[in-house]
């Protein structure tokens, strides 16, 4: 996570996504610590990942979804690593996935 630099101010409007944050109070309330997107059919998304064979469970599902269709959706969280969950990590992300996607009417 990025320290000491200012706050980004205003996202500039993309066509075809919209773009929100949340605090879902992960590990602290004072800020938010969730990014949401929701992208039109047809959009293109490209990930870059982390080389470390120990990576966390988001990036695994991440990764796995990335490879098998173009997203819809995109969930991002701060302030949390996520990493070294084992089982319920994967659990935990892959439900959070099914949340969303109920959210915004498309498929996990």
């Amino acid at each position: 996570m990025a320290v000491n630099l200012p706050p980004l101010g205003k996202l500039a409007s993309i066509r075809g996504i919209r773009i929100g944050t949340a605090n879902a109070g992960i590990k602290q309330t004072q800020r938010d610590d969730l990014v949401v997107m929701s992208l039109v059919a047809g959009t293109r998304v490209a990930g870059v990942f982390t080389q470390s064979s120990f990576k966390a469970a988001p990036v695994r599902v991440c990764e796995e979804h990335l490879s098998r269709a173009a997203p819809r959706a995109v969930l991002v969280n701060s302030g949390n690593a996520n990493a070294a969950t084992g089982a319920a990590g994967m659990d935990d992300a892959l439900q959070c996935c099914r949340w969303f996607s109920e959210a915004l009417d498309v498929s996990a």
